[in-house]
């Protein structure tokens, strides 16, 4: 068991490492992006499935919430968190359409698409990326290495250096923490 521990992470320091070296540029351009938008009142929608779905809510939290620094909230919407909006879209249409549908019903130009996959093949990410994409919705995908089918669509790609979902998932946790702290550090000084 401590074998496997100790691997776990190694794994997890060379994924972060690898991380940090591809991702600072183009973590820097979301960051940005994301200032924009809220600097001409704009706002973030966040949205994945399982384990993603899960940090979609947690960046969402973190801007509406707090992250490290007092202050407003910024807004912010999880598109995974209201199951009654969740499974009325998906038996009305298709699963394949439960995030573009809401971007539709909520989103506005200048605002800011962020979906996560750890392939960046999931049918109804990349749906709600072209949604946004085709309505001057800004986009970031968060997936693994290559960014699958999300790149295509997404404005910046912050493709984790893994290729196994939970490293993916881990390193995914680092990048979109600092993304937040970038975020909250810049809004904040400027208030």
């Amino acid at each position: 068991m401590k074998d496997l521990i100790q691997k776990r992470f190694a794994e997890n320091i060379v994924a972060v490492t690898a991380t940090a070296d591809h991702l600072a540029g183009p973590i820097v351009a979301a960051a940005e992006m994301i200032i924009e938008s809220y600097r001409n009142g704009g706002g973030v929608f966040t949205f994945g499935n399982g384990g993603s779905a899960a940090d979609a809510q947690h960046i969402a939290g973190e801007l509406v919430g707090r992250f490290l620094l007092e202050r407003p909230g910024f807004k912010a919407q999880a598109l995974t968190a209201d199951a009654s909006v969740l499974t009325s879209l998906a038996n009305d249409y298709t699963y394949e359409m439960i995030f573009a549908s809401q971007l539709q019903a909520n989103a506005r130009p200048g605002d800011v698409a962020i979906g996560l996959s750890t392939s960046g093949n999931s049918p109804n990410v990349v749906a709600a990326l072209e949604y946004a994409h085709s309505n001057n919705i800004k986009t970031v995908a968060i997936t693994g290495e290559g960014g699958g089918k999300c790149a295509a669509v997404a404005d910046v790609l912050l493709d984790i250096s893994a290729t196994d979902t939970p490293r993916i998932q881990e390193a995914g946790t680092v990048v979109y923490h600092i993304l937040c702290e970038l975020i909250e550090a810049s809004l904040s000084a400027n208030s």
